[in-house]
């Protein structure tokens, strides 16, 4: 009996510190995982409630401060939904955790692509494009260019090709009242007689 003791005490104690760690000692209740605070999340921008997804990712990121999966998923739903500038901010504090994150580099990448092609657009259209400022975007798109390895950034609009109209069938009428007979002729040069139909 002793030894029975001796071998489930220690099991016990275990289990017991394991669910110490696992429950929040404010509240008693189990203390939601870094995974389950990710997964209510999308769930929430699911339901349409992006607002409180936001909310229980900056909680999340708040509350597990080494881990970059908050900031990157916030980052990415910023990014979907065009707020460039709050997408940068999220996916530098992933990054901070992460510098190599392929996702948050990308984010940084090409939502400042989106904000510059913006505000370069702006400043085209009130004709405030030019001197040092237009000399730095050519420098930035020089590189750009160098960086993709392409001669051409945005390639000319081609005018789309217009599909041959099909011919379509001409309907002739005897000209009878009521329920006049019809008779269905091909509209086309070559074609057989056309009022073959008629005779």
């Amino acid at each position: 009996m002793r030894n029975t003791v001796r071998t489930v005490l220690p099991l016990v104690t275990s289990l017991l510190l394991l669910s110490a760690c696992a429950t929040d000692p404010a509240t008693g209740t189990a203390a939601p995982t870094l995974a389950a605070a990710l997964g209510d999340a999308e769930r929430s921008v699911a339901a349409g409630d992006v607002e409180r997804a936001i909310t229980m990712l900056r909680g999340a990121g708040a509350k597990f401060p080494a881990e970059k999966a908050p900031w990157m998923q916030l980052a990415q739903l910023k990014f979907d939904r065009g707020a460039y500038g709050e997408a940068i901010s999220a996916a530098l504090e992933g990054l901070r955790r992460d510098p190599h994150d392929r996702q948050g580099n990308s984010i940084v990448a090409v939502g400042g692509l989106r904000l510059s092609t913006r505000a370069l657009a702006d400043l085209s259209k009130q004709h405030h494009l030019g001197g040092p400022l237009r000399t730095e975007a050519q420098h930035l798109a020089g590189l750009l260019r160098t960086s993709l390895g392409e001669d051409v950034l945005v390639p000319a609009v081609q005018k789309p090709i217009r599909p041959v109209a099909k011919p379509r069938p001409v309907t002739v009428n005897s000209g009878a009242q009521g329920r006049a007979p019809t008779a269905t002729v091909t509209s086309q040069s070559g074609s057989a007689d056309p009022f073959g139909a008629l005779k």
